[in-house]
């Protein structure tokens, strides 16, 4: 069977992270032939392309898939993505992500692929964006919907968005969790040195994000509330792991608010040095406005850290509300507040929080479990069309 993957980019990120952990796990699987195409990788975010750069045959770059909306890139993206296919004659093309689901299952249909799998990472449309947006991306989903054979979905919150919306039936949606490998996160260890170099104490609450620095990432309300946390408990720090084209803004705005000397900015971070940050921190804090589900909080949550979180898309699929952390309505800064002063003053709570996250992490987000559960699909979809591996 050849499976052909398709993406907007390969910048640091869960999508992306998860489409690459898929791609090479796939590879180890029998009857599997896998490639990854993927538009350019710019930007301050970071690239994943290295990680796969070094495997013979498996990237090929189209420079026309930009993510923003450009008709003439997009024209070119699409007609370059239907002769791939129509030369390769895949099995399955499974894309990833708006623009490159937009355009990849399109370019698949022209080339008479017979399976067209996308993945929802993450919704294309909802309240984070203006009213002609949301007419926009939830228009161009509903036209290749038809076009779709399954979606898969991280979290079921995207499956009640999508249906919601008119996308799909519900028996062309699967579930399947977004594994990462789970030991670098398990075996995390707070690292005293390392806190020192951060600006760190042995005593100091560490509040941990990890998100790129960007709109509607909520790092302004992390910075919104600090001032008030820092003046009921000294000790508490931020750690805000990631980069970004706010990185600036961000910085000026913790100057303004007099905060700068708690909170630590470490700018890019590899994937593979995440789980030395995580085991610095003591609790960690995603208040994202637009996730599908978002991995650091299983990331955290394996290595033992409580957490809280926006009660937005599917965070609450790993955060679960009093037993691996707590969910906070999106804005309300007093009781994110008060959730952290919570933490930050029982030990014992963060410790049996931790603990019931780490065990229903382990059941749950293996990367293992994500690639079988996908390649079983494909097995699924090919035998109901009589396709033989």
């Amino acid at each position: 069977m050849r499976v052909i993957h398709v993406i907007t980019r390969l910048v640091v990120g869960g999508a992306q992270e998860n489409t690459v952990a898929t791609v090479l796990g796939l590879r180890e699987k029998p009857g599997i032939q896998v490639q990854l195409i993927s538009g350019p990788t710019l930007g301050p975010e970071g690239s994943l392309e290295p990680e796969i750069k070094s495997i013979p045959g498996l990237l090929a770059v189209i420079p026309d898939l930009v993510r923003p909306v450009h008709p003439f890139h997009d024209f070119r993206a699409v007609k370059t993505l239907e002769n791939i296919f129509r030369e390769q004659k895949p099995d399955v093309v499974h894309t990833h992500s708006g623009k490159a689901g937009i355009l990849g299952r399109l370019a698949a249909r022209r080339a008479g692929v017979p399976i067209i799998i996308h993945t929802i990472h993450g919704p294309s449309f909802g309240t984070f964006q203006n009213g002609l947006g949301n007419f926009v991306f939830s228009s161009a989903e509903r036209y290749v919907a038809p076009m779709t054979t399954h979606f898969v979905v991280v979290a079921e919150a995207m499956k009640t968005q999508y249906l919601a919306a008119g996308i799909g039936k519900p028996e062309q949606y699967t579930k399947i969790f977004s594994g990462f490998p789970l030991e670098p996160f398990l075996a995390a260890k707070n690292d005293l040195e390392l806190r020192k170099r951060l600006g760190f104490e042995q005593d100091d609450f560490v509040v941990g994000k990890i998100a790129r620095l960007f709109k509607l990432k909520g790092h302004d309300d992390l910075l919104g509330a600090a001032p008030e946390l820092i003046r009921q408990n000294p000790k508490i720090k931020f750690l805000l792991v990631g980069d970004g084209e706010w990185r600036g803004r961000l910085e000026a705005r913790a100057k303004d608010l007099g905060i700068e000397k708690n909170i630590a900015f470490t700018g890019l971070v590899p994937p593979e040095e995440v789980p030395r940050y995580v085991g610095i921190m003591d609790a960690l804090v995603h208040l994202s406005l637009r996730e599908g589900l978002p991995r650091t909080l299983p990331q955290a949550l394996a290595a033992g850290k409580p957490v809280i979180a926006y009660d937005c898309d599917g965070a609450r699929e790993a955060c679960l509300d009093g037993q691996t952390g707590f969910l906070v309505r999106p804005g309300d800064l007093s009781a994110l507040r008060t959730r952290l002063l919570q933490l930050a003053g029982d030990p014992m709570l963060r410790e049996k929080l931790g603990k019931t996250g780490s065990e229903y992490v382990r059941e749950h987000f293996a990367v293992e479990k994500m690639v079988d559960a996908i390649y079983n699909l494909y097995q699924k979809l090919a035998a109901e069309r009589g396709i033989r591996p």
